[in-house]
């Protein structure tokens, strides 16, 4: 078995670099070595450190922010980029998997192209007794907060994260509490095309029909039929009234919880872990013939582009 050298840095806080879907993924076909003279270099969007390191750069995030190609010889994003050094892979993919990459309630991709029989989910539905939640702890999202409190003059709608709580306090386990909720709220942070997060994912493993807005090309991938794209309706008074409609006709709501999660219930290719070992594979393999970016011209532009990008994060009324 090769042995390999990788190193991890600027991903948030709770990332553990010794346990994590990355290492587990190379592990199954390289003896990894976790080193601080790495032969490939992991970096996220948290942080600066990656400078101090020469070897090849693997740009990871989940966030909505682009690749940059002068600080990075490959990137995975969630973007629809074509681009030979790009590999999509989103974040809700991290919540479906055999190796249980995120939390131990998220589901394999066999559980999610499951089929089931009529009479049990007639008697999943019948078990929730709440109409409509949210989980939300990042209050800068306008869009959703805005829908909350306008659903939530027509029909309770309880909020588990910090924002708008009213439950008695975040909750700590999501997929337990949103269970018995018929609806899920499921706002991105922002929209963006590719931009798609665990929010659409997880009521999905709890039977609940997601409330969904975010990536415009959220039907490339996903069964819209499933969920409820706040996009397809002409106004929030008509994506409140399909709600008010599905919520008294338990047939209605059924047919669209025995939907296929993804489009066709067929897997995306891009989130099969054997695909992204295949994308890192090549990557190993040619290592030893690709001059990193950082050790070219090309490191000054991407310093210069993170600085800039720091005072418009953290000064934005500093004039140069």
């Amino acid at each position: 078995m090769e042995t390999i050298k990788i190193q991890f840095c600027d991903f948030w806080p709770e990332f553990d670099n010794h346990d994590n879907y990355f290492t587990k993924l190379l592990s199954e076909k390289y003896h990894v070595q976790i080193s601080e003279k790495p032969d490939i270099l992991f970096y996220s969007c948290f942080g600066s450190n990656h400078f101090k390191y020469n070897c090849i750069r693997i740009f990871y995030t989940g966030e909505n922010v682009r690749p940059d190609f002068t600080g990075c010889d490959y990137a995975m994003t969630f973007d629809h980029i074509d681009h030979l050094h790009h590999f999509r892979v989103p974040y809700y993919s991290f919540y479906i998997t055999n190796k249980n990459k995120v939390t131990g309630t998220s589901k394999t991709l066999e559980e999610l192209t499951s089929l089931r029989r009529k009479d049990e989910l007639e008697a999943i539905w019948k078990s929730k007794s709440k109409f409509c939640c949210m989980v939300v702890s990042n209050g800068n999202s306008k869009k959703r907060l805005n829908f909350f409190k306008k659903l939530s003059t027509i029909k309770q709608v309880d909020s588990g994260g910090r924002i708008y709580n009213n439950v008695g306090g975040p909750v700590k386990d999501k997929i337990n509490f949103i269970k018995d909720y018929k609806f899920v709220l499921s706002f991105e942070n922002a929209s963006y095309p590719g931009y798609v997060t665990e929010k659409i994912i997880e009521p999905f493993f709890a039977d609940c029909i997601p409330v969904y807005w975010g990536d415009p090309l959220v039907g490339k991938e996903f069964n819209s039929k499933r969920f409820l794209n706040y996009s397809d309706f002409v106004s929030e008074d008509a994506l409140i009234s399909k709600m008010l409609e599905i919520d008294k006709n338990p047939d209605l709501a059924i047919q669209i919880i025995s939907e296929p999660v993804f489009l066709e219930n067929t897997i995306p290719e891009n989130i099969k872990d054997e695909n992204i070992l295949k994308f890192l594979s090549k990557i190993i393999s040619t290592r030893s013939t690709l001059v990193p970016v950082a050790r070219t011209h090309k490191k000054y532009l991407h310093v210069f582009k993170e600085a800039l990008r720091y005072l418009k994060v953290y000064m934005p009324n500093y004039i140069i």
